[in-house]
């Protein structure tokens, strides 16, 4: 909550609405670094962390879509004059993968059959009543952006840059550390290339991240062909981590 503290006179000088453009977001105000053609801009939905979450969402970083989301979710918390140590909380359960992204989440978890481990009717209820069992954030926790568009992980790659490396050592690492208990989803190919690397660096187990889950994007034109040939090995994957944790339980 360190950054909101730090944000939140310039997100109160904002006009209250629903949604804001780029020229409102995208300012100098809420810029927290820059490097060539990449900047990183605040957002206030990824400072909460729910440790007892047995569904760990990774993505890349949140888009302008979700930024802009977010920081209206605030604005009107705090016109409500609610306290600020609740705005994190509040913030991620309305902003996180917001729109289509949400939808085919659910979607492709439900097809996965995720929801009967959960004993839910569906998976829609993780980002509703369940919440209490999800913990969603990015790799980048703040919105990043490549020559004003959405950073999609690629040009350069996470791990080819220090500067976003610099956000995975400081942000992601210790939620990884705090859910390692957790079944991981990576939302499309460049998350995935980045818990490879932390499983081969044991901060991560294979057994527990579905591998070839793909990008949610509804520009993803290959997400319905991906999902299904990777469907089997992802279904026996939250079988066989469920069934460990229920034997060990027992136990």
């Amino acid at each position: 909550m360190a950054k909101l503290v730090e944000y939140i006179k310039k997100i109160a000088e904002l006009p209250l609405k629903e949604n804001y453009s780029r020229d409102e977001l995208l300012t100098k105000e809420f810029l927290l670094t820059k490097e060539g053609r990449l900047e990183v801009y605040y957002c206030t939905h990824n400072e909460y962390i729910n440790p007892k979450a047995k569904v760990f969402i990774v993505g890349i970083t949140p888009g302008f879509q979700q930024m802009s989301k977010s920081i209206a979710v605030a604005r009107s918390l705090i016109e409500k004059r609610k306290p600020v140590t609740e705005i994190p909380y509040l913030c991620k359960r309305e902003a996180r993968f917001s729109g289509v992204l949400r939808n085919h989440i659910i979607e492709m978890l439900d097809d996965l059959e995720l929801q009967k481990w959960l004993a839910l009717e569906s998976c829609a209820q993780l980002f509703n009543e369940k919440d209490n069992l999800l913990h969603t954030t990015s790799l980048i926790p703040y919105a990043v952006f490549n020559n004003r568009e959405n950073y999609t992980g690629h040009h350069p790659k996470i791990l080819k840059n220090k500067m976003l490396m610099g956000f995975l050592k400081s942000y992601f690492e210790p939620q990884a550390c705090m859910l390692q208990n957790a079944i991981v989803v990576p939302l499309g190919k460049s998350v995935e290339e980045v818990m490879r690397l932390y499983v081969s660096e044991g901060l991560l187990e294979e057994k527990n991240i579905l591998f070839g889950f793909p990008h949610p994007s509804g520009a993803n034109g290959h997400r319905l062909p991906q999902f299904n040939r990777n469907k089997e090995k992802m279904k026996n994957t939250i079988k066989d981590f469920f069934q460990f944790e229920f034997n060990n339980t027992r136990c």
